[in-house]
């Protein structure tokens, strides 16, 4: 392919990328974005696996719901990844802590995508059904 057509794909390639709202620079390093993002982000399946597997589910509830008799609501609207991993590693109150050797920070990334897609429960005013 010849100098100035490849410039020319580039430069449309720009284009539709600006037109579309799709950033330049994720055009530019594709590759170096994509598996940061995804990693931040965190496997949603396999958290809700590792929820289960290591006994969150038995006092926060299957979806992170919670419970008035025993843990809180932590789903769908978790912690910050940070705060998130500071506290179950340092717990307050009753729950046990969750050290490196038992759960992994790559599988609290994944846990914490499980909570964020939970389903937020309806509004209130919504779930009260009227007598009239």
């Amino acid at each position: 392919m010849k100098t100035h057509t490849v410039r020319a794909s580039l430069g449309h390639a720009i284009i539709l990328a600006l037109l579309s709202g799709v950033s330049v620079l994720a055009l530019q390093t594709p590759s170096a974005q994509a598996p940061a993002a995804a990693a931040a982000a965190g496997n949603s399946d396999n958290g809700k696996r590792i929820f289960v597997k290591y006994g969150c589910a038995e006092c926060h509830g299957r979806e992170g719901q919670g419970s008035p008799l025993a843990g809180p609501r932590i789903g769908p609207n978790p912690l910050a990844l940070t705060a998130f991993v500071r506290y179950i590693r340092t717990p307050t109150g009753q729950m046990p802590p969750y050290t490196e050797k038992v759960v992994t920070d790559r599988e609290l990334t994944d846990m914490r995508a499980f909570l964020q897609s939970r389903l937020r429960p309806p509004a209130a005013a919504q779930a009260v059904v009227s007598p009239d």
